[in-house]
């Protein structure tokens, strides 16, 4: 017989296991929201893509991907170097997998880069002798590059990068082999021919540096001459690859608004925010000392936390920015997925630790991506 005092104890103790099968088998609490459901209806969130998300090699990454992102950038596949390696040979097999990748979940899709002078081949240039072209050899080859590239993926890329990086930091051209051997003219032919191949894709100049005041009034300058003479150009790109001192916030928000004005979109591309220190002079003496090593990689061991929390008021700091001027931004896109993967960890210096995206070396958001989210709902 069980008794009024031995009743309660039990009773009690029959609650608690049946509240801990509850706890254990009740479903963990849900995800907050993403960052591609938090900036819906204000800009496009996007990532660039490497090979081992391309060829489905990173699971983990890829999840993170389908999670909070709705816009995509080939990070390098499709840079002249690697799809056209050598004259009239092409190789496709990754940015296949990239475009395919970006149809099999409704994203939109970013085509990086048809003419930029860093990453070209050799021979693009070049004559049998090692001389450069003539300026007709250079413009057929340009225009059988792009023609190629598009045309294979016609009615597929939303939007291409048709030209990247033309401009230094005091307004003047980069000298590059394209100017070089064509002059002014190649950044107009490379989006002619750009329309041609696919009439209804999206075209957009990109560049780094937009904050400066050079490269900026000369790149609204040559908007503006493009669509003066009838050329399509549809946005422009300012590369967001950001230190903890520079650009300065509010330089960048002056270009914001002078390239809205022309008319055209605005976006921020290959956002990043590095935490090292950038070495002085050349880069190739950099291995002299330990001490030195050291001192260009401070945070092997991980962030202090005043570091991660000035990294996280920069980051807040800027999408704020972009939340103010969401009417002209159609899109911010992150360069790299996690700071595993971010090519910041092997340039300037190989080798080195640094912190400079929005997810972490196990694929977590940094408490940053809460912030930025918070920031939407203001």
């Amino acid at each position: 017989m069980t008794t009024k005092k031995s009743f309660y104890p039990m009773l009690a103790a029959l609650l608690f296991i049946a509240f801990i099968q509850m706890s254990c088998s009740a479903p963990q609490s849900e995800k907050g929201p993403s960052l591609k459901e938090a900036f819906e209806g204000k800009f496009l969130i996007g990532t660039a893509l490497n090979a081992n998300h391309n060829f489905g090699r990173d699971t983990l990454g890829i999840q993170v991907i389908q999670d909070h992102f709705n816009s995509i950038v080939a990070e390098n596949c499709m840079k002249s170097m690697h799809l056209q390696p050598t004259e009239g040979v092409f190789f496709f097999d990754e940015s296949d997998k990239f475009i395919e990748f970006g149809e099999a979940n409704n994203m939109h899709i970013v085509g990086h880069t048809l003419i930029w002078h860093s990453q070209a081949p050799d021979w693009f240039f070049t004559d049998e002798n090692g001389e450069n072209v003539s300026r007709e050899v250079m413009i057929e080859r340009m225009r059988s590059h792009i023609h190629t590239v598009i045309g294979r993926y016609k009615g597929r890329v939303d939007g291409w990068d048709v030209v990247n990086e033309a401009i230094v930091d005091d307004g003047s051209w980069r000298n590059t082999k394209f100017y070089e051997i064509i002059g002014e003219e190649y950044i107009k032919l490379a989006f002619q021919f750009a329309h041609e191949a696919d009439p209804d894709a999206e075209l957009y100049y990109n560049d780094y540096g937009m904050s400066q005041e050079g490269r900026r009034n000369s790149v609204v300058e040559m908007v503006k001459k493009l669509k003066e003479e009838g050329i399509k150009i549809d946005g422009i790109g300012m590369q967001g690859h950001m230190g903890m001192d520079y650009p300065d916030i509010n330089e960048f928000e002056k270009s914001i608004e002078a390239f809205a004005a022309l008319g055209v979109k605005v976006m921020i591309t290959e956002m990043d925010i590095t935490l090292l220190p950038f070495p002085a002079g050349e880069t190739a003496e950099v291995s002299l000392t330990a001490e030195y090593q050291e001192q260009m990689n401070p945070y092997a061991a991980g962030l202090p936390e005043e570091v991660e929390t000035a990294f996280n008021k920069r980051y807040s700091d800027f999408f704020a920015l972009f939340l103010k001027h969401q009417d002209k931004i159609s899109r911010v896109t992150l360069w790299g997925l996690t700071d595993g993967d971010t090519w910041r960890n092997d340039w300037p210096i190989p080798g080195r630790t640094d912190y400079p995206l929005l997810f972490d070396r196990n694929y977590q958001p940094k408490p940053v991506v809460q912030q930025i989210i918070e920031l939407t709902k203001e």
